[in-house]
This record gives C-alpha cells, sequence and structure tokens, in this order.
C-alpha cells in the first residue's frame, strides 16, 4: 500500500502515483487531489522503501507508522504541541524506544508524524501488508518437500 505513496523532494505532502510516463510519473496530491507531472529531474522516493534506524537494524517505516496508530488510538498527533514543547524525541521514544538517537533527527521524527496525520486524513488505517498467504504458502511447500 505503502509503495504507491510518493515523496518528492522540494514538494510539501505526499503523493499517489496515478500513472507512468516516458521519463515522467503523473502523480496526485493526497490533500488536494491535484495532479501534476514528477520528472525524472526530481527526486522521488516510494514510502515503502524508507527505513528508520533502530539499534536492532532498520525498521520500515510501514511498520513504524502502525506502532504509531496503536500508540495514538488513531488519533491524529499535534506535531506543533510537541515541538513547542520540545517532547518531539520523548513521544518517538515511547512508540519506538530503540530508535538510533545518534542518527535519527529531530526533523525525520517531525516528517514521520506529519506524513502519519496525512494518511489518517485521507483514510488510510492499515500500512503494512499482511504477508501471511505467502508465509502459508512457503510452509506448506516446505512440508511437502519434507514428506517426499
Amino acid at each position: 500500500m505503502l509503495r504507491e505513496i510518493l515523496a518528492i523532494t522540494g514538494k510539501p505532502g505526499l503523493f499517489r502515483i496515478v500513472s507512468q510516463g516516458n521519463r515522467m510519473l503523473l502523480v496526485e496530491d493526497l490533500k488536494s487531489k491535484k495532479r501534476f507531472p514528477a520528472h525524472s529531474r526530481d527526486k522521488v522516493v516510494s514510502l515503502g522503501d524508507i527505513a528508520m534506524y533502530t539499534d536492532s537494524g532498520d525498521k520500515p517505516l510501514g511498520e513504524i507508522l502502525d506502532l504509531v496508530y496503536a500508540h495514538n488510538e488513531g488519533k491524529p498527533i499535534d506535531v506543533k504541541q510537541l515541538i513547542a514543547d520540545r517532547n518531539l524525541r520523548n513521544e518517538f521514544e515511547a512508540v519506538i524506544p530503540d530508535f538510533d538517537k545518534e542518527r535519527v533527527y529531530d526533523n525525520d521524527i517531525k516528517k514521520l508524524f506529519t506524513w502519519y496525520n496525512l494518511l489518517l486524513e485521507t483514510g488510510m488505517t492499515k500500512f503494512t501488508e499482511k504477508q501471511e498467504e505467502s508465509v502459508d504458502t512457503a510452509e506448506e511447500n516446505s512440508e511437502n518437500k519434507t514428506e517426499k
């Protein structure tokens, strides 16, 4: 699900891929629904490809967003208040206690919480795709091999 949601450097907000053309993508702003091309010179990153540093390795953004959603019981986060109270890192540590405090900056946390709020506004509440089917299939295949 997060694979089709994009962040474009220099443009605020998040975008959904609508179509793909020659050396460009047609994207739609999640909030305003306005469509425009993202050219090959634009730095475009899929949210599905983003991870954050933790002490135990990199954690995919989808998993982090699911943890933020569960921690906040599906409610939006008041990012401006957290910044004003200097509680941005404390709030993030409540969600991800083992985040790498040296390599994760306040701007990264602010961007994460802002994206979370934007995704909530658009009705997205599940950020990781369940891979139960592929796990079940893999288990069945391994069982079939051992039976033969």
